[in-house]
């Protein structure tokens, strides 16, 4: 894949193993400021509250 950005989690910085460019199916994917983030399952864990948080009321 040419051109495909590098995945990294957004909180800590860790690397999917393999190929980068495509996370694993256990990572948090979240659009913030018009942008996809990618969260670790260990982030994506330990910040949950903080991901609801953003979240719009119709998604309860």
């Amino acid at each position: 894949m040419t051109g495909a950005a590098m995945v990294a989690c957004a909180w800590c910085g860790a690397a999917p193993p393999g190929d980068a460019t495509v996370p694993p199916l256990t990572w948090t994917s979240s659009v913030e400021g018009g942008r996809q983030a990618w969260y670790c399952e260990r982030c994506s864990r330990v910040h949950l509250r903080a991901i609801e948080g953003r979240l719009d009321a119709e998604w309860f």
